[in-house]
């Protein structure tokens, strides 16, 4: 495996350099970003898709238990809350085919869990619709759910990334190659990873496709919250009804 040297770049993104690397050219970059559907995502979730042209949600991989697939957190006035969805899992499920457990009455509590909580925030009244009929609807795929508020958090924050799924392309099964795969077939000259993406990827198959590797840099921005201190790696609603249309603004750290 090619080992690559970091430098920041100046739009705060880590940047792999080798010597064999191609030389510049003036030819414009499609970056593209691939992450799995996450359940009322993170404002690093939500950073990624904004900095790419294209973000593939990749529902077609293994579902992964006590992860960000099923879960996530909001702050309450006694800290941070759980917002969990019970699935139906059986090893070795992909994300896509995760069945809901709606014998639970989850839902009901969570629509009552942002009630309670953001109801006195600026801009709730703002959302409480959406929230009123993705609650009240009757989901049966995680995969569903995950995408419509995935939707939902891009169209309301005027993000102008184009969304693609996984499972609608063609890819082969090993891990970097389905990367390569994606980013070929959607034209894809450039990639931008997590953070510790380096640690699992073969950079090599993306040099010779002529592909460039960045890997994220996200600063968690601070912002003013309900219920004291403020409190990172909340889910990106937190920041939403809190500032409403400046919620972009902020989660570039303008």
């Amino acid at each position: 495996m090619l080992r690559s040297k970091k430098k920041k770049n100046n739009k705060g993104l880590i940047v792999t350099h080798n010597k064999n690397y191609p030389p510049e050219n003036t030819e414009k970059k499609m970056l593209i970003a691939i992450h799995q559907p996450q359940y009322l995502p993170w404002l690093g979730y939500l950073d990624k898709i904004d900095k790419a042209d294209v973000f593939v949600i990749l529902d077609n991989v293994q579902y992964k238990k006590n992860e960000w697939q099923n879960r996530n957190r909001i702050k309450t006035a006694q800290g941070c809350q759980w917002m969990t969805v019970p699935v139906l899992y059986r090893f070795p499920e992909k994300i896509n085919e995760v069945r809901i457990n709606n014998k639970e009455n989850w839902s009901r509590k969570h629509l009552q869990a942002l009630i309670t909580n953001y109801s006195n925030s600026t801009f709730f009244d703002n959302y409480r619709s959406f929230f009123d009929d993705i609650f009240s609807h009757n989901w049966n795929r995680l995969v569903d759910i995950n995408i419509e508020i995935i939707k939902f958090l891009i169209s309301t924050l005027d993000l102008k990334t184009k969304l693609v799924i996984a499972s609608d392309l063609k890819l082969r099964e090993e891990p970097t190659e389905r990367l390569v795969d994606i980013c070929k077939i959607l034209d894809g000259n450039k990639y931008m990873a997590g953070k510790d993406g380096n640690k699992y990827m073969n950079l090599e198959l993306f040099e010779e496709e002529g592909i460039e590797v960045i890997f994220q840099d996200f600063k968690h921005p601070v912002y003013h919250q309900l219920f004291g201190d403020f409190e990172p790696y909340m889910s990106a609603i937190d920041l939403l009804f809190n500032y409403g249309d400046n919620s972009l603004e902020i989660l570039r750290g303008k």
